[in-house]
Parts: C-alpha cells; structure tokens; sequence
C-alpha cells in the first residue's frame, strides 16, 4: 500500500511506505536527502527541492518498460519509500553525520538503496555509511557525470558538491583504481581534476568513449569490471549532468553530453552486472518549469532496477 510522504507528496513510484523505517519483506528501499551545501555557481540553487519534485512526478509512472524485454520491475522487487534524512540547513558536518547514520540503516538490511539528492556532496557520507557496516571489504565505484567532483575544497568547506571524490579518494574502504569517472566532458572542469584522478589512481572514461562506441552494452561491461576488480561491491553514482542538457533541463548547463538512450542503455546494463545501491542527483526544479528532469529520475531508477532484477 503506498502513501504520502508528506503534504501532497507520494512515494516514489508507489512504494510502500516504510512506517518508523521499518524496511522487511522489501527488495528496494528509496529514500530523499534534501541536501544543498556550498553553491558553486552564482544563484543556481534548490537542489534541495529535488526528492520532492521526484517523488511527485513519479505518481504517473508504472514499472512496466515494453522495450526491456517487456519487463514489469514491480513483479520481480517490492520498493520502500522511507522518506527523507533529516538534515539540518547550514550544518554540514552534522547533516553529513545523520547521512551517514541513515544510510547504514539501508546498508544493514539485504536491500537495493536507491538515494535521491540534493547535492553530489551527498555520494560521500552514503558510502562512508557503506565503509561502516562493511569493514575490511573493498567498494568500486561508477560515476556517471559531467564533472570530476574531486576538488580538495570549495573555500574550506570539504563537503561542497564539487568535492566527494575527493573525500572518496581518501576513504580506505574505496579501491582508488576501482573508481571510474564515466562520462566526463566540457569546461566547467577545472584543469586540475584531471591531474587529481590520475594522482589517485582513478579511471577517467570521458563522453567520448560513449559516442564513439559502437557497443554502449560492452562499453557499460568494461566499465563495471573495472569497477569490480578487487572489490567486494559496485555502487553507481549518476549526476543528472553527465546528460547533454537538451534532455536535462533541470540541471546544470552541459552540451556536448550523453542523449537519454545512452545514459539509459548504459546503466540498464551496469544493473544487470550487478550493483550493490545508486543515487541520482543534482536536479533543480527551480530552473525548470517542465519538470523534466524530476520525471527523467523515474526512468533512470527503472532502468537499473530492470537491469538488478535480471542480475
């Protein structure tokens, strides 16, 4: 049975409601970090807003996808909504600490987490919540962005949305060689990123790679065993960004990116390899009177969870 969030917000796509985070007989828990930390850019803001917006334009959609193999998601996982992390507006290292706790909540449980941001910033204590609850063992990641994100800081502020990476560098449970930014692309990188991936031993596969591909299957296969090379588990980090911004209208301005069918061939396929949990992020409603980007979630979710329900 699915309900209200809060106010004339539902679930996301119909998910029961997972009453005092009481999460069993579920395969899928989604749940909203409503999280904008330093503002990088002028007054491009509200990303904030995003689980909200998300939540509300999902009500239109089912979990039936005809093109993947007439796939119904809802017949082979059951999906909880367990509201959103409290977070605390203008105390980052506190706000980052109650992700963190959250998330280990999911981390504990033999569950699919799906988050839904907020700011890139909220990669890092997610994943810290993944260190946690699994000592000793090993995480690869797949970033799927515009951007690197890998600045040491944003005016000291070490948990800016253009900084993760960087904290996910020094995370010991994070195999550095295992982490691959995919995607990469344009001049709103800093000339730097670049030379800190490669000083951390990261993986960078720019957009490039995508389009010149002629299997964007095999290409999501290459990734993911790099990814998977000496970890115990594969997460998928997707910044609404890495999209050319004809098909993301709600975030932040990038030309030259992927085109919807690429991003959603790409991690469709990433899926069904096998992933451990994702979060999408960096939708801005504020900068987008359609609501195209807080629908494009719906779809991004459903293709993974096609992909993790064939895995």
């Amino acid at each position: 049975m699915s309900a209200y969030v809060y106010g004339n917000t539902p679930c996301f796509l119909g998910a029961k409601w997972a009453i005092d985070k009481n999460i069993k007989d579920t395969d899928v828990v989604v749940y909203g970090v409503p999280w904008e930390g330093g503002v990088t850019w002028g007054d491009y803001t509200g990303v904030e807003l995003g689980p909200k917006s998300m939540r509300l334009a999902s009500a239109r959609y089912s979990g039936y996808l005809p093109e993947l193999d007439d796939i119904d998601v809802f017949e082979h996982l059951k999906l909880s909504d367990m509201g959103d992390v409290d977070v605390i507006p203008a105390e980052v290292e506190n706000t980052m600490q109650r992700i963190t706790s959250f998330s280990k909540h999911t981390w504990e449980q033999d569950v699919f987490p799906v988050a839904l941001g907020g700011d890139h910033s909220i990669t890092y204590p997610i994943l810290k919540g993944w260190a946690e609850t699994n000592p000793g063992k090993k995480l690869g990641i797949i970033h799927l962005d515009a951007h690197y994100d890998n600045m040491p800081d944003f005016n000291g502020d070490l948990y800016a949305r253009n900084t993760p990476f960087a904290r996910l560098y020094e995370l010991d449970a994070v195999e550095n060689t295992a982490l691959v930014h995919a995607g990469i692309h344009g001049p709103r990188n800093k000339p730097e990123s670049g030379k800190f991936a490669k000083k951390a031993g990261a993986i960078t596969r720019t957009v490039n790679e995508f389009k010149e591909t002629k299997d964007l299957r095999q290409l999501a296969r290459d990734m993911y065993e790099q990814a998977s090379k000496g970890t115990d588990a594969v997460y998928l980090s997707i910044c609404s960004d890495v999209l050319d911004h004809a098909y993301n209208p709600g975030g932040p301005v990038d030309t030259n990116g992927l085109t919807s069918y690429e991003l959603l061939t790409v991690i469709h396929e990433l899926g069904k390899q096998g992933l451990c949990g994702m979060d999408f992020v960096e939708v801005y409603p504020q900068q987008d009177q359609t609501d195209f980007s807080s629908h494009l979630a719906s779809t991004v979710v459903l293709y993974v969870l096609a992909g993790h329900a064939q895995s």
